[in-house]
């Protein structure tokens, strides 16, 4: 019988003790699966140690199949292994090993063997999809497991977070981003807590929880009702006023009420606070816009000004198009594209300030870290692109044709407002604070962070070498 492998290695710029760190913090699993991966953690127990325990929900097409996973072997700073107890292949064994080189430095390798059920009749339909498949994945662990070291600072104190918007799509990805860079984050929710680490807060009935802000750092807050789905009815417009205004006043004034509250607030905003502005490059100092989206924001920010008036450091994110295909812009577009219906809104000439998922992480660590970084902060990559080219460059990354344009009336017709000012506005936001204070974007251009996000990496003659098959003793 046929065993495979499959060995990937890297050289990362930090010690191995770092490396390892990394990998041992709770969060690492959902950190190295990638987006368009359909995986869930469903249960863990332990950590990489031998004996930690991990159960997964796995989709293969139409499929879910469980996968439960379990560690066998530990040696602190050079390995650990797992193995498949229960899942898609008839065996898998992975091993992670590190390598010290020298004291500032170290290589990574990810070793895995694995066997495919029905063999040989699956080696030849299967395996090759398989192989593509693995490369794409490490391709991106190993991207991530390098941007995300190259943010931890030895001189930087771990940090006690209080974040709300957990259970968004952003919320949901940076918390682990944050506790595997070190940091403690407690979790906001409106139900009963279930975990340590979630504490109750109710917007709506000014009910929270204050305790861990008493040892709060630093406070994260991104609640607020997604804008982007469906028509703006009087009833959908105050939800969107109202998740905004009356979540980050409670906050605001949760914090005034301390004697000694968080040194930051970093308050979720968004370039709508422009509004449709063409091709003129917006830096932070530009003035509002008349829409409904810019008076949301503005009343957003204002709701913050208490905190300001104490003394807080408060960062207003102006998030641009955040781009993942697990929410949002990006996931709604995907199904269509794939299909070859890709589409351009309108005549395609609003401008789109984006953001890679990562960087905008990224971007939350340096305003953690920054401590010079204040008040309205656009978060878009440095290289907006008109929504035409956004199209073209999906599509050729995707490698489908879109040659659908659907006319402006149509969208009115069909979304109103919102289609008006979300699908067919613009501005061409420029991030001129996070470049001026020495953010480094890990995605400056749409069609690497395509690439990254959606794994299209191609498997060329170099990645089949990472590949060998040997008869099984």
């Amino acid at each position: 019988m046929k065993i495979h492998h499959f060995i990937k290695k890297s050289h990362l710029s930090v010690p191995v003790e770092k490396a390892f760190y990394w990998h041992e913090q709770p969060g690492a699993i959902q950190r190295l699966t990638p987006p368009w991966e359909k995986i869930r953690v469903i249960k863990r127990t332990g950590g990489i140690q031998e004996g930690g325990k991990a159960t997964f929900k796995v989709k293969t097409g139409p499929l879910w199949i469980e996968w439960k996973a379990r560690h066998i072997a530990y040696e602190k700073n050079k390995m650990f292994r797992d193995i498949q107890r229960k899942g898609p292949f008839l065996f898998w064994e992975h091993t992670h090993n590190f390598e010290p080189d020298g004291q500032h430095a170290c290589y990574l390798e990810d070793h895995i063997r694995f066997r495919l059920p029905l063999s040989p009749i699956s080696d030849a339909l299967a395996l090759n999809s398989v192989k593509e498949r693995l490369n794409q994945m490490f391709t991106y662990r190993h991207t991530v497991t390098q941007n995300d070291l190259s943010l931890l600072s030895g001189e930087s104190k771990n940090l006690n977070i209080v974040m709300t918007g957990v259970s968004g799509v952003l919320g949901d990805s940076l918390v682990p981003f944050l506790t595997t860079q070190g940091h403690s984050v407690t979790r906001m929710v409106r139900r009963s807590p279930r975990l340590p680490d979630e504490s109750y807060w109710n917007p709506d009935q000014l009910r929270i929880d204050n305790r861990p802000f008493n040892n709060a750092n630093a406070v994260i807050h991104l609640a607020g009702e997604y804008i982007g789905e469906g028509r703006w009815t009087k009833q959908k417009k105050k939800r969107i006023i109202d998740s905004r205004v009356k979540g980050t006043s409670l906050i605001a004034q949760t914090l005034c009420n301390m004697e000694s509250p968080p040194e930051t607030l970093i308050c979720a905003s968004a370039i709508g606070y422009y509004g449709n502005r063409g091709d003129e490059i917006i830096t932070e100092d530009a003035g509002p816009g008349n829409d409904f989206i810019s008076d949301v924001c503005q009343q957003w920010e204002e709701a913050a000004e208490a905190a300001v008036a104490r003394g807080i450091r408060v960062v207003f994110l102006r998030i641009g198009v955040v781009l993942t295909p697990r929410g949002g812009a990006l996931e709604r577009l995907l199904p269509a594209f794939k299909m070859g219906f890709g589409m351009t809104f309108g005549q395609g000439d609003q401008v789109v300030s984006w953001i890679s998922a990562d960087d905008f992480m990224g971007v939350i660590n340096h305003a953690l870290r920054c401590k010079e970084l204040s008040g309205p902060v656009n978060v878009t990559a440095p290289h907006p692109v008109h929504h035409r080219d956004l199209t073209k460059i999906l599509a050729r990354s995707l490698k489908r044709p879109a040659l659908i344009h659907l006319p402006d009336w149509v969208i009115k017709r069909a979304f109103g407002q919102m289609g008006n000012e979300v699908l067919l506005s613009g501005n061409c936001a420029i991030p001129q604070k996070l470049l001026s204070s020495g953010y480094q974007f890990h995605h400056p251009k749409l069609d690497a962070a395509l690439t990254h996000l959606l794994g299209l990496h191609s498997f060329d003659n170099e990645a089949a070498k990472l590949f060998k098959t040997q008869k099984s003793v």
